[in-house]
């Protein structure tokens, strides 16, 4: 029989184990109320507030050119105590005391593995490639910086010591941590700011990223050393703590790091990349590594960047790594981590006037000591003032490095959080002023003043050539043509218009020389009279000097971590990238004498960096895009990009380089230009095949492509006058010199009402500091000029180039219409050959000419190719007359 008091009891009990409510917010259950047997809720409202909010933060930041390391700290301030703790009840809903700890732990991580990501991306190759300037920049930058750290260490010591938050400890543990704080550099932010400031392969950029590295790694051992000296009881346990640590280093180096990389090679992770499973165990060394130096009372992400340091280069390996992981390192776990640091920074506690003091007193002597120390010692290496100042502004950038040097102190009770507040402080000032500073001692201007000067093209006080060069006046004689003649070319190399490029490219090296056939080297032996022989005939044969080619391939630079790496490695992906090693070796076997080069820049500054590139060539060539937009990726289908000249994005690229360009420059738009694509009929698209599946084994060798047997092209040229058709004139002429080509020039007489009275082009001088603009007109005495230089030049043709170039004068009164008529009978007389070329010169073409049915609908948008190729080049395209455009541009150099 049941007591009443045990069934009293019965339903108590059972009401006390009533499983939790799961209907969540249907039932009324608040989601941002902690339970800590379910934290998951609480940690993603933390986690997207703090995304949605650093990322609203960066983009403003952004257009000052700041690193995303500000906009997550000052967000964390923004979101701490500072501003919005202030709002009653927020700190207690969003960031909870209780809660904390999953928050903490999950950023700690992701510190863990940035840590690692910081370890492969520091090349020590760059260290022992510049070890004696690094040397002395690294050293004369960390010293005098660690030496007025430890003198300010004093005052703090004794101001603060006795606040809540922290532990007694000695004097000289706090001096050796300040000391660290002063001296250290954000090598991960640096390299971003060189590389968006296009100074990473420059000299100030390679000393500074030599001595970056070693300022980092030693920064990191002396950290390590003052975390293993506050954990240590005594001062024999913190021996036996360093002692460990260097010992393991020297394991990882010389033990785990050669077994590494043999299973690397075995598994052809360096040749083919890392799989899933190497890339498992990849992180398995680094978090093992980060447990050992925990455990010996080091912080874990000591051992993590150890783990990194030792992961090889060779072979992209580190790059292909860190393409793997770091996305959700950066975009969640970091912002987490550096948001914790600004919800532990409290600006209300800078409330008097002494602390206001050592906020400036912290933030002079943080950067003055590293700016001196660092400019002093590259002035001794021989550097020049401004590059001198540059680099000392560079070096004392602190960023996140040392936000993670603070976090580590604050929660080894070292500082307070007063201290730890001025000292973030000090971190966004330092950082902040980085790249305006460097941008204002260092400018683009100064830079290709230095590289004039030091290639020994001007003098450096007055700024002016060395040498006098010859007048843009037009020569119009055709043998006065040869000193005008292209020499050297730049092509953009883009890998969806690398055939088209090529074949273009190749009429620059003309006809072959014709040599000897070729003996077997015993048999030569054998008959040196016949060897003797064939020298004196070879002799007699002048050799002409080829002409210079320079392949540029430009990369996009993006906001990951990988993509800087790339940057650094640029020597070695410009000696294996594919499409640069094909134009090299397609160049050498048509006569041309060839160089190339990769670089990885941001998407906005492609047109930037490919003019400045070409200041040393006659001749700018570049691709329209077969992709529709700036993406090289392979096209599958051709649905997008039937319209090429629809592209806004390349259309404004070709716009910006145009007007930036200071040689002639032309864009390639390809219509079968080298033979015709492979295109699929469309009964063969849409037929369904029974006898093979794409999963069977199937033979694609009836679908051949029959060689070239005529290799001839024809160009087309409409001469209207102006520099533009000057300079395409010149160049067709040159090109005609290959005996494969045949071309029509005809000079169309049109009425004045054709060629407005307006300026044809404005060309700003960048370089100039004083803004200078050069303008050109299209006057009628003008087009006098262009009449005898054009028939001058008939006059003149050599008897070789007659039986192949044609000199026309047509009258025109619909110069649009009839030039596309004539246009439609020159490129279709022989539809077998190598593909026919229809020249036009930029400065005409953007005119609006007016034709009989020109009813005023000729406007375009700014960003229509009308406006950057011409009305007349978009007509012709519009035409469909199976000819590629080539749009030519003058150059305008002094």
């Amino acid at each position: 029989m049941v007591s009443p008091a045990a069934a009293t009891a019965s339903p108590t009990a059972a009401a006390s184990h009533k499983v939790a409510a799961q209907g969540g917010v249907l039932e009324g259950v608040n989601p941002s109320h902690y339970d800590m047997k379910n934290p998951i809720i609480l940690f993603i409202i933390q986690a997207g507030i703090i995304i949605l909010f650093c990322r609203a933060l960066h983009y403003p930041l952004s257009k000052l050119r700041q690193p995303r390391v500000i906009a997550e700290v000052i967000g964390g301030i923004l979101l701490g105590p500072s501003v919005m703790g202030r709002i009653p009840g927020f700190t207690a809903a969003i960031f909870p005391p209780p809660a904390m700890p999953n928050l903490n732990l999950v950023a700690n991580l992701g510190l863990t593995l940035f840590l690692f990501l910081v370890g492969l991306e520091v090349d020590l190759r760059f260290l022992v490639s510049n070890w004696k300037i690094a040397l002395s920049v690294g050293l004369a930058g960390m010293a005098l910086p660690f030496g007025l750290g430890c003198a300010i260490a004093a005052g703090l010591y004794n101001e603060f010591r006795h606040e809540p938050g922290t532990v007694p400890i000695d004097f000289g543990v706090y001096m050796l941590f300040i000391g660290v704080a002063m001296a250290i550099t954000a090598f991960p932010v640096l390299c971003r700011i060189l590389t968006e400031l296009k100074l990473l392969m420059t000299p100030v950029g390679i000393i500074v990223l030599s001595a970056g590295v070693g300022n980092d790694v030693v920064g990191w051992i002396l950290l390590a050393l003052c975390v293993a000296l506050v954990n240590a009881g005594t001062g024999l346990t913190a021996l036996w703590v360093l002692l460990t640590c260097v010992g393991y280093v020297l394991f990882l180096v010389y033990a785990v790091r050669p077994v590494f990389i043999h299973v690397l090679r075995r598994s052809r992770a360096l040749q083919d990349g890392p799989s899933q499973g190497i890339i498992a165990l990849t992180l398995l060394i680094a978090l093992a590594s980060a447990f050992f130096t925990g455990i010996i009372g080091v912080h874990p992400i000591f051992g993590a960047f150890m783990a990194g340091l030792i992961c090889p280069h060779e072979g992209g390996f580190a790059i292909k790594v860190t393409e793997k992981i770091e996305d959700l390192i950066s975009a969640l776990f970091l912002p987490l981590y550096f948001a914790l640091s600004g919800l532990n920074t409290n600006l209300g506690l800078l409330d008097s006037g002494m602390t206001w003091a050592y906020v400036i007193g912290v933030c002079v002597v943080a950067f003055s000591a590293k700016f001196i120390g660092a400019s002093a010692a590259a002035r001794a290496n021989g550097m020049l003032w401004r590059e001198c100042f540059a680099i000392g502004s560079l070096m004392s950038c602190k960023g996140l490095v040392e936000l993670i040097v603070l976090n580590i102190g604050l929660q080894a009770k070292i500082l307070s959080t007063r201290t730890f507040t001025i000292f973030v402080v000090m971190a966004l000032v330092t950082t902040f002023a980085t790249t305006p500073l460097t941008s204002w001692l260092y400018p683009a201007w100064y830079q290709k003043k230095v590289d004039a000067w030091k290639r020994g093209e001007i003098d450096w006080d007055t700024g002016k050539p060395l040498a006098d060069h010859e007048g843009a006046a037009d020569m119009i004689q055709y043998d006065k043509l040869e000193s005008q003649k292209i020499k050297r070319i730049m092509v953009y190399l883009r890998l969806d218009s690398m055939p088209t490029m090529l074949a273009f490219a190749s009429i620059f090296g003309g006809e072959p020389q014709k040599h000897a056939a070729k003996r077997h080297p015993l048999i030569e032996q054998t008959s040196s009279l016949g060897k003797s022989t064939e020298q004196s005939e070879a002799s007699e044969e002048v050799p002409k000097r080829p002409i210079e080619a320079y392949g540029l391939r430009l990369l996009s630079l993006t906001d990951r971590g990988s993509s800087v790496m790339q940057v650094s490695e640029m020597e070695s992906y410009t000696a294996h990238d594919p499409v640069v090693n094909t134009f090299r070796t397609f160049g050498r076997l048509h006569n041309l004498a060839i160089s190339g080069e990769v670089m990885v820049v941001p998407e906005s500054s492609f047109a930037d960096v490919l003019t400045s590139r070409a200041s040393e060539s006659d001749f700018l060539l570049l691709p329209w895009s077969e992709t529709g937009g700036m993406s090289e990726q392979a096209i599958i289908e051709d649905k997008g990009t039937k319209n090429k000249l629809t592209a806004a994005s390349y259309v404004s690229f070709v716009n910006s380089t145009f007007e930036q360009a200071m040689c002639t420059t032309a864009v390639l738009v390809n219509k079968n230009f080298g033979g015709s694509k492979n295109k699929k009929s469309k009964d063969e698209i849409h037929r369904l095949r029974r006898t093979y599946s794409n999963v069977s084994i199937s033979s694609n060798r009836d679908k051949l492509t029959a060689p070239i047997a005529d290799r001839s092209h024809h160009i087309f040229f409409p001469f209207f006058g102006g520099d533009d058709d000057r300079a395409a004139l010149r160049l067709i002429l040159q090109l005609a010199e290959d005996p494969e080509l045949t071309a029509t020039l005809v000079h169309f007489e049109v009425p004045d009402s054709f060629l407005e009275q307006v300026e044809s082009s404005h060309i700003t001088r960048s370089a100039s500091k004083t803004g200078q603009t050069t303008t050109f007109t299209t006057t009628t005495n003008g087009r006098e000029q262009d009449s005898a230089f054009f028939a001058a030049l008939h006059a003149s043709i050599p008897a070789e180039l007659a039986s192949r170039v044609v000199f026309e004068n047509v009258h025109s009164s619909d110069p649009v219409k009839d030039v596309i008529a004539r246009a439609s009978i020159e490129v279709s007389q022989n539809p077998k050959n190598a593909g026919d070329l229809i020249v036009l010169g930029r400065n005409i073409t953007r005119k609006k000419p007016q034709t009989s049915g020109d009813t005023g609908d000729e406007i375009r948008s700014s960003s229509s190719a009308s406006t950057t190729l011409g009305l007349l080049a978009e007509k012709m395209w519009e035409a469909k007359l199976g000819a590629s455009l080539l749009v030519v541009k003058a150059g305008h150099k002094d």
